[in-house]
This record gives C-alpha cells, sequence and structure tokens, in this order.
C-alpha cells in the first residue's frame, strides 16, 4: 500500500497537469499540436468552456506544480539518505513523476505566454 506523501505526489502532479492543460486549451496547446501535425479541432468543443476560467486553472496549475515539485525533491533527498536495506520508493515513480511535472510546466509556460 503506498504512503499518503506518495498519493499526495500524484495528485498534485495529475491536477497540476490537467489545470495546465485546462489553461492551455485555448491558445497554447491549439497551437503546439498543430506545430507537430497532430489535429486540434477536438478542443474547440473544450476551449469555450474553459477560457472564463483560464486564471484560476493558471493558479491552480501553478500551485499543485509547485506543490509536487516540492514533494519530489523531499523524495530524492529521502532515497538518497535511505539505507541500502531499506525501501525508500521506486526510482520509476521519481521518474515518471518528472516527467508529468515537466509536461505540465510546459503547457503551464505555454497558457501563460500565448493566452
Amino acid at each position: 500500500m503506498r504512503s499518503l506523501g506518495t498519493w499526495w505526489n500524484g495528485l498534485a502532479t495529475g491536477g497540476g497537469l490537467f489545470a495546465a492543460f485546462g489553461a492551455a486549451a485555448c491558445c497554447a496547446l491549439p497551437l503546439a499540436l498543430a506545430s507537430v501535425g497532430v489535429g486540434s479541432a477536438w478542443l474547440g468543443s473544450v476551449s469555450p468552456v474553459v477560457a472564463p476560467y483560464r486564471s484560476p486553472l493558471l493558479i491552480l496549475a501553478s500551485v499543485l506544480l509547485f506543490a509536487a515539485t516540492l514533494r519530489l525533491l523531499w523524495q530524492f533527498h529521502t532515497a538518497r539518505t535511505c539505507p541500502a536495506d531499506g525501501s525508500c520508493g521506486s526510482p520509476t515513480y521519481r521518474v515518471l513523476t518528472a516527467v508529468g511535472i515537466a509536461i505540465g510546466a510546459v503547457l503551464l509556460i505555454g497558457a501563460f505566454f500565448y493566452g
């Protein structure tokens, strides 16, 4: 069973990622998808729904991604000071969390600059 800290890390990363996606849905995400050749017509139905909530989504994404980053740094610190025979969490989970934070940060930066 996973600890409460691991659940919080996943919640903060996932919530930040979804909030950044919502904030980027109006402008930055369609532009980024079109630039790599992926169709973004399906975002036309999402954009009007999330556009009025762009500012709260930007704030929420920033706070959650910052919290996830702090938690990830704490997990790296704990893993570094863990005894060799101790169980200090999965390195795969830490890497996936870092990738989620990076994707969320890119979406957040795109939403901030292209909004």
